[in-house]
């Protein structure tokens, strides 16, 4: 894999250091793509950092923010080549320098007015070639978002093999009234809110899917774990809301969980030694947009692990600084978004501000309470 080509040596001085557990004023050098050096107080020359925050980059590990620019608005079909690089340009904006893709397998085929199309193959086959040919600026990974309610799961993840490196699989179940839509009228406000479908055919649509997820559903899911097995990626739940959906993500070897939805089923992830990840936009917004559990009340309980930028990339930094905030622990803020996703997909070599780790870094300053990025840089190159 070819990622941003590693620059010369950078010296960031006059710097508060995001260090595993702890922050110290000093400097860090960059040198050949890795972090070569951490020290305190000022460096005798480099850049000066004017007392700004020094983070290693953010690691997303679940972002529809690529679907966004494929499709900016409904029934709009944006080039995937200008999509993928202005996702990856985006991203890189907000501090991100890892990304796990998120792509949708599992499409309906058979009825026109319910249709959504394979698109899984063709889009990771344009991210893969753009990443081997240095056009990206972060490092681009893929995330297969396997819908178990859908007619072409099992064809589509054959598409893929070990060779892909696929580096998550989730399993996703959007069968109305459970999860994430156990209320209908939710699911209603969105279905049609987002794809432009009338309130009378609401009804039938959510028949079409029940009847879906009862044929297929158990066929799919059993499916889709084994796919994760055969690439060697890790495995995800989605949208857990009770202890036994936790028991049964369990059994299947799930390493993570991402949104659960209520705290109940964050619990049940901790007892089972599942990482909860949740979405920044709901700490940010002050709750979920689906109507449950608040990202807060589960950082208040110690139940949440890992952020999720989800569908608003700058919201990754904002929530981590956030939850600095609520913990008073500005490094266990931080790791929520660097060394806990990082380890949790199996990623050694980033997410930790460090000797030896990938000079992947982030600098960014508080204004107004925002969190503002002054500078992004990929294996010590600078790329925002």
């Amino acid at each position: 894999m070819r990622d941003t080509v590693p620059g010369g040596e950078t010296v960031l001085t006059n710097a508060r250091l995001i260090l595993p557990g702890e922050v110290i004023e000093g400097h860090v050098v960059l040198r050949d793509g890795r972090v070569a050096e951490i020290g305190t107080g000022d460096a005798a020359q480099g850049i000066d950092c004017a007392g700004d925050w020094i983070a290693p980059g953010l690691v997303e590990l679940h972002t529809d923010n690529l679907e966004r620019h494929m499709q900016p608005r409904p029934g709009v079909n944006w080039p995937h080549h200008a999509a993928i690089v202005s996702h990856d340009r985006e991203l890189a904006g907000c501090g991100i320098t890892t990304v796990f893709d998120a792509i949708r397998v599992g499409s309906i085929v058979s009825d026109q007015n319910k249709r959504y199309g394979k698109y899984a193959r063709s889009m990771a086959d344009e991210i893969l070639a753009m990443r081997d040919l240095g056009a990206l600026r972060i490092s681009h990974h893929l995330h297969l978002r396997a819908e178990t309610c859908s007619e072409t799961l099992l064809e589509e993840l054959a598409e893929f093999d070990e060779a892909d490196r696929v580096g998550i699989v989730s399993l996703m179940d959007h069968t109305p009234g459970q999860r994430q839509f156990r209320d209908i009228r939710k699911f209603e406000d969105y279905v049609c809110g987002k794809h432009g479908l009338s309130k009378e055919g609401f009804g039938e649509y959510c028949d079409f899917l029940t009847g879906l997820h009862d044929r297929l559903g158990a066929e799919h899911e059993a499916g889709a774990v084994a796919a994760a097995a055969r690439y060697g990626a890790v495995l995800a739940s989605h949208d857990d809301t009770t202890a036994g959906q936790v028991a049964t993500s369990a059994a299947h070897g799930v390493g993570m969980a991402e949104f659960p939805t209520t705290e109940e089923a964050a619990r049940a992830c901790h007892a089972n030694g599942i990482k909860v990840i949740m979405g920044a936009p709901n700490l940010v917004r002050g709750g979920s947009h689906s109507g449950n559990v608040a990202a807060r009340d589960l950082a208040q309980a110690g139940l949440l692990d890992i952020l999720s930028s989800d569908y608003v990339p700058s919201a990754l930094l904002l929530a981590a600084v956030q939850l600095g905030e609520i913990w008073g622990d500005m490094a266990r803020g931080i790791a929520t978004v660097t060394s806990g996703p990082a380890r949790a997909a199996g990623l050694t070599d980033r997410g930790m501000l460090e000797p030896g780790q990938r000079a992947d870094i982030v600098r960014f300053a508080m204004t107004g309470g925002v969190p503002a990025v002054r500078g992004v840089w990929v294996q010590g190159a600078r790329v925002a």
